[in-house]
């Protein structure tokens, strides 16, 4: 009852309360989820679970002194994406975990270069923001060492490694949901072709918000909890993090033509996206993200065959 009473409240509302955007993100996430669990009666439970949780949005929050209904249900569906994403992600923990090699932490660490300099943080008098840059240059170095030596892939290389991953994902989910939601919504859009762009990049902000949360998971679970400051709790949980970063990274080593191919197609690919500007930084990244790892396996594979046959 109180669903429709909602429902009726949406569509009679002189404000547009839940805009076509935030469908178009649920839409993604869906999308991903389905995936995960493969079966159709998997993913009702837990759609209804996540919808029944969600209510708690509409409780009245403690320094809330006016009741305002549109703005509890303006917040209802993150209410739902959240609860929705704990569920999926705790149920397919192994999953969601992303597997890394060499060769993906390598593209992050090219992508993380591209995203600073199409930023010019480099320009910054920021003195952290400069100590962070050369942070993220030592990480990156040694991501490139890795890739183009026969470095042995020991425990404490594959969790500094994975640990450096998770730090990348996190900026880049930081500046794709500020970029994704700069845009405005569908709705404002001046034509068809913006109204679709703009859909796409909250679909796509959809599909990766599982791992986003999983990412955040992996890094920010080092901090001790409440009741947790470094006592023995805290370690059992710090030894099973360290666990789940280094299970997730292969000991695998990549190929010089593996690492070689990466390098010139991803540095060609953002340094044409910086000089043309072909797509929004946020997007370009995504996209390299998405489809260059499968595109190098299949170069990897080719050229490996061909030297093999030589």
């Amino acid at each position: 009852m109180f669903t429709i009473f909602i429902t009726i409240r949406i569509q009679t509302s002189p404000n547009h309360l839940i805009p076509f955007s935030v469908v178009a993100l649920l839409g993604g996430l869906f999308f991903e989820a389905k995936r995960l669990f493969e079966k159709w009666s998997t993913l009702l439970w837990v759609t209804l679970s996540s919808f029944s949780f969600s209510f708690i949005s509409f409780l009245p929050g403690k320094n809330e002194h006016e009741y305002i209904l549109d703005a509890h249900i303006q917040a209802w569906p993150y209410a739902f994406l959240i609860t929705f994403v704990i569920f999926t992600m705790v149920a397919n923990k192994e999953k969601t975990i992303a597997r890394l090699t060499e060769g993906i932490t390598l593209l992050q660490s090219i992508a993380v270069i591209y995203w600073v300099i199409d930023l010019h943080i480099y320009e910054t008098h920021n003195l952290l923001v400069k100590i962070l840059i050369v942070i993220g240059l030592i990480f990156s170095i040694i991501t490139l060492l890795n890739a183009f030596t026969d470095l042995a892939l020991s425990r404490t290389n594959r969790l500094i490694l994975s640990i450096w991953s998770s730090a990348i994902m996190i900026l880049f989910a930081v500046d794709n949901i500020i970029r994704t939601y700069q845009l405005g919504p569908i709705e404002t859009s001046s034509n068809i072709i913006d109204a679709i762009f703009i859909g796409l990049q909250f679909f796509l902000l959809g599909i990766s918000s599982v791992y986003i949360a999983q990412n955040l998971y992996l890094l920010f679970g080092f901090l001790p909890g409440r009741g947790e400051f470094f006592n023995k709790a805290y370690f059992k949980t710090l030894k099973e993090l360290k666990n789940d970063h280094i299970k997730r990274f292969s000991n695998a080593q990549a190929s010089l033509t593996y690492s070689i191919s990466c390098i010139t197609l991803t540095v060609t690919t953002f340094y044409m996206n910086y000089h043309f500007q072909i797509l929004p930084r946020n997007m370009a990244i995504m996209i390299v993200f998405l489809v260059y790892p499968y595109l190098l396996n299949f170069l990897d594979s080719v050229l490996q065959q061909n030297e093999s046959e030589l």
